[in-house]
């Protein structure tokens, strides 16, 4: 038979591991039963981009520039105008839907129609013997799609195209000529390319083909 001093240090052991299994209990319990606050996040130069403008632009995708717009609305197929009675300062930026004319923002269909359709787009006068010129030297290239020919002075918006092209070029004279929205500058600017052998180089580069067999010298690779 057991003497008491044998029992009391297995009694010991016993209430030490009763102890140690209520106190791990308990704290798997408060663990799990509070909210424990996150620490907070250095989002230094990231929670500023995170704007509600720019979480609406990362779903509706990249911004598009007004020049787009504006030759969107000038090759659509309607005649449609910028109306006197439209409120807008050609003189400010403009709000895209003013150029969609009704139609549905789908841009990334709409900028597919004018890289495939429309590369080359010329405002022009028709009086203006500059333009007369850029025209016939564009012709000379014989360019698959042919270059878009915008007579402004046969507008009635005509005055509002020629405030918003000197907006958006920084070229204010006829023609205006721009290529996949970028601006070539005028009749000058276009002779200068060609003098230079770009021009030929960058109507392909645009996705156009020129099926002029023959050019000048300094167009020819």
């Amino acid at each position: 038979m057991a003497s008491d001093s044998s029992r009391r240090p297995t009694c010991a052991i016993f209430r030490r591991r009763r102890v140690l299994l209520i106190a791990l209990l308990l704290a798997f319990f408060l663990f799990f039963s509070t909210s424990w606050p996150l620490p907070p996040l250095n989002l230094s130069g990231v929670s500023s981009s995170l704007s509600r403008a720019n979480i609406v632009s990362l779903v509706k995708g990249p911004a598009v520039e007004e020049i787009y717009g504006l030759l969107h609305f000038v090759t659509s197929d309607d005649d449609r105008m910028l109306s006197h009675s439209v409120k807008v300062d050609p003189g400010a930026p403009i709000d895209l839907t003013v150029y969609l004319g009704g139609e549905q923002p789908d841009w990334p269909s709409h900028m597919k129609r004018l890289r495939e359709e429309y590369p080359l787009v010329v405002f022009s006068k028709t009086f203006c013997p500059h333009s007369k010129k850029a025209k016939k030297l564009l012709e000379t290239y014989n360019l698959s799609p042919p270059p878009k020919i915008i007579e402004v002075d046969l507008r009635d918006d005509g005055d509002f195209i020629k405030l918003i092209l000197t907006r958006l070029t920084e070229h204010s004279t006829f023609p205006n000529i721009i290529l996949n929205g970028e601006g070539l500058g005028g009749n000058d600017d276009l002779h200068t390319l060609r003098a230079q052998g770009k021009l030929k180089k960058m109507f392909e580069s645009a996705g156009m083909t020129v099926r002029e067999d023959i050019v000048k010298e300094q167009e020819t690779q």
